[in-house]
């Protein structure tokens, strides 16, 4: 069985089934189909799968022509799991957000999964790619895959292989960044080699899927505790009346032993603002407090109000209170140059700028109308910025700072510029660095 189905990969014989079609799954059914594989897309959002099959992209990264080209080679998204049994590999790339009180929420990992028991059968592997906390793995898929009475390292394989997307990131492609894949049993890791093998470069085999899942996790921590530190210093350079972003700049010309992270108004992302609190959580069932990975966690959370706080002091110094000011959010995506909006901090300040009472509205050149979301809501569309719409505004808040802005435009129009982006490297009497 094993054998087989790695025969089948090794010579793109295989159907490729990837659940869940969003940043993750789409560029992945792109690569896959892109080397000559079968690729059947699944997601329970019948818009997505209805667009896809009419050729046409939903991520701005993604051109309705690579889209199109996928769909002339006979590439097929579906909003059902009945088409689940002709696959060969499924490949599990869902949300895992946190609930209310920052714990996991694997309902969408478990959700899916359950809905493909009825449709598994022998001679397949299931591959998860969705962040979570080490053993989720075997605590949650294998028991799930048992249960259809398949026989996990023998008849049915179980992989997990994170995923390492960066949406808008023209340097690293799914082809390009290296994949790390652990198995369940030794066989298990064999097959979930050969079914990345034609479309990743390199691959990174490690010892069990908890490996594999810790690997995720320490990669973005990594990133958040780094953040975190120079979020902090912000505040501490601000306090002594000096630009945190010069000092970086000064210290990143040290060509060994440091690193440039840079402060913002908070962490963005699928991602970093998340998989932390995914490891602390897990961590207490072995009684071990993170206590270094929940501060910075906290700092990061932080920063939201200390933005907001500086755009309070700089109305405040114009004789101007947020309640009533009308303040433009510059870039409500969660970094500069994409469209993706998940766990933007933007919509944070939005939030908490409404919350005192400011009239706000946005400007972002890659999202035009404020998309539905599971938990922020506004009902605004993308402001153009002209000089007069600029000079509109008590405040312009640089909070992701697109290239497409016109920021010389906005430099010599606005009343009061809060830039929490470090994006002017120069001062100007109306410029608030935050």
């Amino acid at each position: 069985m094993k054998q087989s189905l790695i025969d089948k990969f090794n010579q793109r014989d295989a159907v490729i089934g990837i659940v869940g079609l969003g940043y993750v799954g789409l560029p992945l059914v792109l690569r896959f189909n892109e080397v000559g594989y079968k690729v059947i897309g699944f997601d329970i959002d019948a818009r997505k799968t209805e667009k896809l099959n009419r050729g046409e992209s939903y991520i701005e990264h993604i051109t309705d022509e690579d889209v199109a080209t996928a769909r002339r080679s006979g590439f097929e998204a579906v909003a059902d799991f009945e088409r689940a049994s002709e696959c060969d590999a499924l490949i599990i790339c869902v949300p895992t957000p946190l609930g209310h009180h920052r714990e996991p929420d694997l309902s969408f990992v478990t959700g899916t999964t359950d809905a493909l028991i009825p449709h598994l059968r022998a001679g397949q592997v299931l591959s998860l790619e969705s962040t979570t906390y080490p053993g989720t793995t075997e605590e949650e898929l294998l028991p799930r895959v048992e249960s259809a009475g398949l026989h996990v390292g023998t008849d049915f394989f179980l992989v997990y292989s994170p995923e390492r997307e960066d949406p808008g990131n023209a340097s690293f492609t799914t082809k390009s960044i290296p994949k790390v894949c652990g198995g369940h049993t030794a066989a298990c890791l064999d097959v979930g080699l050969a079914l990345y093998g034609k479309v990743i470069d390199q691959l990174v085999p490690v010892s069990s899927t908890k490996v594999a899942e810790l690997t995720k996790l320490l990669e973005n921590i990594h990133r958040a505790v780094n953040i975190g530190l120079v979020n902090e210093m912000k505040i501490v350079a601000d306090r002594f009346g000096l630009d945190i972003h010069e000092v970086i700049r000064a210290a990143a010309t040290k060509p060994f032993g440091f690193v440039p992270y840079y402060p913002g108004p908070g962490l963005g992302g699928h991602c970093i603002p998340i998989d932390p609190f995914y490891l602390t959580w897990k961590a207490r069932e072995f009684g071990v407090h993170t206590r270094f990975i929940e501060l910075a966690g906290e700092i990061n959370s932080s920063m939201p109000d200390y933005v907001v706080g500086k755009v309070a002091l700089a109305l405040n110094e114009r004789e101007q209170s947020i309640k009533g000011s009308r303040i433009l959010v510059l870039g409500i995506a969660y970094k500069k140059n994409v469209d993706d909006m998940r766990e933007s901090p933007s919509v944070i300040l939005m939030e908490k700028l409404e919350e005192l009472g400011a009239i706000v509205a946005y400007s972002d050149p890659h999202i035009a109308t404020f998309p539905e979301m599971r938990e922020h809501h506004f009902e605004l569309d993308s402001v153009d910025l002209t000089p007069e719409s600029i000079a509109d505004f008590d405040c312009i808040l640089i909070a992701t700072d697109h290239d497409g802005f016109d920021y010389e435009m906005i430099r010599d129009h606005a009343s009061l510029v809060v830039d929490s982006r470090g994006r002017f490297r120069e001062s100007f009497p109306n410029l608030v660095k935050a």
